[in-house]
């Protein structure tokens, strides 16, 4: 029988581009935004099977009864970060959590998955690329150039199970990411990774030394109440706060891409929940109590409240309590600064 992949599903996010629904401790990822269940919950279903051993979630101390409420009668473990220090930190303390050998799939809770066979089939590939002690990362075919995701160019061919990295670009202006999908062999970073527990931990050592060693100690100081460990806090914040990406991942000699096409988004703004919606018609997605006339291509999330459109096209309109976000919906947007002026 095939080893078991452990799970790390990395929840820790505030996920204030798509605010103000998503705040604090209603962070986007416990938010049924697409689905009738919560992202979180959809990360958790995905990997609940018998391939799958149960589940290591990585939160801040704000989410874990929500963590716990949502996981319902799924088995999961909790890791607790004291602080939020971006990937590198959070995954280098489930590293020195788990035994060496481990096979680590981490992956963020807030992410939608369409096609799970596809995911499951992409994992299979990544695990034997794993098994050879590669970092291996996940590549989302690109359709269309877009400048809000970073990009992975596939080198030399592993077998038939992915492709040596070649290089990480950075988000790209629109005239390069035009390029790269004119071109071929690129493909969005999604941040999903599957490796070895001590693969890992050794490219940190000599890549991150500083973030691998903050963790070590906040796990050796740690105190554990009930399914929960809790990183000590003192410890843990003298970490720098880097991505995985731009403290391993872009550093490392051997990095495997794994491509797939498996209907992904991160939901990284409210025209991408508009796209993921069912809409009606005229292209228009409502939840909650609307009225809409000669209104074209909307997003209308009503929040308890009554909205009203009349005459308008590419808007969309979020009512949580007293906050309304009206904004165009013909390009991308991230709304994180007016979720800061609301603190």
């Amino acid at each position: 029988m095939q080893e078991q992949i452990q799970p790390v599903i990395l929840c820790g996010g505030a996920g204030t581009r798509l605010w103000p629904a998503s705040r604090g401790e209603r962070a986007k990822q416990f938010l049924d935004i697409v689905e009738d269940a919560s992202l979180f919950a959809s990360t958790l279903a995905r990997v609940s099977d018998r391939h799958f051993a149960d589940p290591l979630v990585v939160c801040g101390p704000g989410h874990v009864a929500t963590a716990r409420e949502q996981a319902r009668d799924l088995p999961i473990r909790l890791l607790v970060e004291p602080a939020p220090r971006n990937t590198a930190a959070a995954i280098a303390l489930a590293v020195v959590a788990a035994p060496p050998d481990a096979l680590l799939l981490v992956m963020p809770s807030d992410h939608v998955i369409a096609d799970v066979p596809a995911f499951h089939a992409a994992i299979d590939r990544g695990a034997s690329l794993a098994r050879e002690n590669w970092l291996v990362t996940f590549g989302i075919a690109p359709d269309r150039p877009e400048t809000g995701f970073g990009y992975i160019k596939s080198g030399a061919g592993l077998l038939q199970d992915g492709f040596a990295v070649e290089r990480f670009v950075e988000k790209p202006p629109l005239a390069e990411a035009e390029a790269m999908l004119s071109a071929g062999g690129y493909s969005w970073n999604a941040g999903i990774f599957l490796f070895r527990a001590r693969v890992m931990r050794d490219a940190m050592r000599t890549h991150c030394p500083a973030i691998l060693e903050a963790a070590e100690w906040a796990i050796a100081a740690s105190r554990v109440e009930g399914p929960a460990v809790y990183a000590n806090r003192e410890t843990f914040v003298s970490a720098p706060a880097d991505s995985i990406d731009y403290a391993v991942m872009e550093k490392h000699d051997r990095v495997a891409v794994v491509p797939v096409s498996m209907g992904w988004s991160d939901l990284g703004s409210w025209h991408a929940v508009h796209n993921l919606t069912m809409r009606d018609e005229a292209g228009n997605a409502v939840n909650g109590d609307a009225f809409l006339h000669d209104s074209r291509g909307c997003l209308v999330r009503a929040g308890g409240r009554r909205v009203s459109l009349i005459g308008m096209e590419d808007v969309a309109v979020v009512v949580d309590g007293d906050d309304i976000l009206v904004m165009p919906l013909a390009r991308s947007q991230d709304v994180r600064a007016a979720a800061r002026a609301r603190g």
